[in-house]
């Protein structure tokens, strides 16, 4: 089976990728021809992962899937979520987030946050949904240097150190797109 990640994160791709069974062959927009960037307009997780799976089915004929993820932090009311690649104001400058959500948690006395990612699925003029959560906590400062994006700031609970500080084997068991992905994969295999 072919399927289109639509998605330009490399970090993102090779990590699915070491997810995916070697049935399911995953091509990147580069490998369809697709150079544009899907602007993510909507106001939800949810919503951006439809509008990126949808383009690329619409667009370019294949089935696909697409994923949006966010950071929800509890004393934040949820911030930065939906806008976490951007929560800085540039897409996709994780110092520049990292700071600024560190910043804006220094007299906060609780630190809960959690990691959501939802997968959309394009497949055979069918849409499906998959949801993946990880609870944790920011960290006072970053540790380690794996991962992308909040990684270095974030560790789930029941875990020892932060996802930028595991291996991608322990992450990919544990993190929101693991679990997630691990759900498609679930239902890929049913059918």
């Amino acid at each position: 089976m072919k399927l289109v990640f639509a998605t330009n994160n490399q970090h993102k791709l090779k990590e699915v990728q070491e997810m995916l069974s070697n049935s399911i062959e995953v091509l990147s927009l580069k490998d369809i021809g697709c150079s544009e960037d899907v602007e993510e307009t909507e106001i939800t997780l949810e919503g951006n992962a439809k509008l990126k799976a949808d383009y690329i089915t619409e667009k370019y004929g294949f089935d696909c899937f697409a994923d949006d993820t966010g950071l929800e932090v509890e004393a934040l009311d949820g911030k930065p979520g939906v806008y976490s690649a951007r929560y800085a104001g540039e897409h996709g400058n994780a110092e520049k987030n990292m700071e600024k959500l560190l910043n804006e948690l220094q007299n906060k006395s609780s630190r809960k946050a959690k990691f959501r990612t939802i997968i959309a699925l394009n497949l055979t003029n069918k849409q499906y949904l998959f949801e993946g959560i990880c609870d944790g906590k920011i960290l006072t400062e970053k540790t380690g240097v794996k991962g992308f994006g909040y990684d270095p700031i974030f560790k789930p609970n029941n875990a020892s150190c932060s996802f930028a500080e595991m291996n991608s084997e322990k992450k990919n068991i544990i993190s929101h797109r693991g679990i997630a992905i691990q759900e498609l994969v679930q239902f890929l295999n049913s059918l």
